[in-house]
């Protein structure tokens, strides 16, 4: 019987990834006004930013619930040795407290906080499939994930801040300072929450190859097995440069480029570019 990894849709890993490793999302609901959606299957990033282009509110994100995990785990316990959930980081949503409660029933099942979001905690999944798939039993996959998601890295970098404005996450005169400015500001995960790093300064290409350097450049400590780059809809010339400067600074075995799905949309617009990857 195989070790079946689990995650929510704020892992944001590409549909190649999830078939490659065969990791199971379970949505979070993204509500607009007084009606919530499925995150990627009833919704996507892209009817988000109509909307709030349209001058709607914010959508805010609802946690996947005790009885969602419970019933994907009834379903997947029995036909696995073990499953394991991860989530993304308990400092930024209800899930892992959801998956604890639901997990409390099931002998077989574990959840790990990924304290982190977007592809970093994907890394984390594909990594515990990877570390599964060697043959680890599954306490050892469990700590081998913790371990691993303690070594993430997880930022991004924003040039626009009207999501940020009008999610409460920065003033409007500050954001009007930094536009003035052309100020991009890094977005860490830093002990299981976010927050405002290094700020960068000219267009948001430029930018993007400053922060690329910054996160990776004469650094030999880093678990080169994948680099994730993740983005709602940043500009084209933006994400595909930044992936060759990944590339030049650090021989990952590879390079991803993945698509945020509606929780990173919803509190950071579409000209998001995140670099993720762990350290040894």
């Amino acid at each position: 019987m195989s070790i079946k990894i689990t995650t929510d849709s704020t892992a944001d890993l590409t549909p190649e990834l999830l078939e490659r490793y065969q990791i199971e999302v379970l949505p979070l609901t993204i509500n607009l006004g007084d009606k919530g959606y499925r995150d990627g299957l009833e919704i996507s990033r892209d009817d988000i930013f109509r909307h709030v282009d349209a001058g709607g509110d914010l959508p805010k994100t609802s946690a996947v619930s005790v009885a969602e995990f419970h019933d994907c785990f009834t379903r997947l316990s029995p036909l696995h040795e073990a499953v394991i959930n991860v989530d993304i980081g308990s400092k930024m949503s209800a899930c892992y407290q959801n998956a604890c409660i639901a997990a409390e029933e099931f002998d077989n099942v574990y959840v790990i906080d990924s304290g982190s979001l977007s592809a970093g905690q994907g890394l984390v999944a594909v990594a515990g499939a990877i570390a599964a798939a060697s043959g680890m039993e599954p306490r050892a996959v469990v700590e081998y994930m913790k371990d691993y998601a303690a070594r993430v890295e997880t930022t991004f970098t924003v040039d626009r801040l009207d999501y940020l404005c009008k999610g409460g996450r920065c003033s409007a005169v500050a954001a009007m300072g930094a536009n003035l400015l052309r100020l991009k500001p890094c977005i860490e995960a830093r002990d299981g929450a976010l927050a405002v790093g290094k700020k960068y300064r000219g267009s948001f290409t430029k930018a993007l190859c400053d922060y690329a350097r910054d996160r990776i450049a004469g650094r030999d400590d880093l678990d080169l097995t994948m680099c994730c780059v993740a983005h709602p809809d940043a500009p084209r010339e933006a994400v595909e440069t930044v992936m060759d400067e990944i590339r030049s600074l650090a021989p990952f075995q590879e390079v991803v480029e993945v698509r945020c799905g509606s929780t990173v949309s919803s509190h950071c617009g579409p000209a998001t570019v995140g670099i993720m990857f762990a350290h040894k």
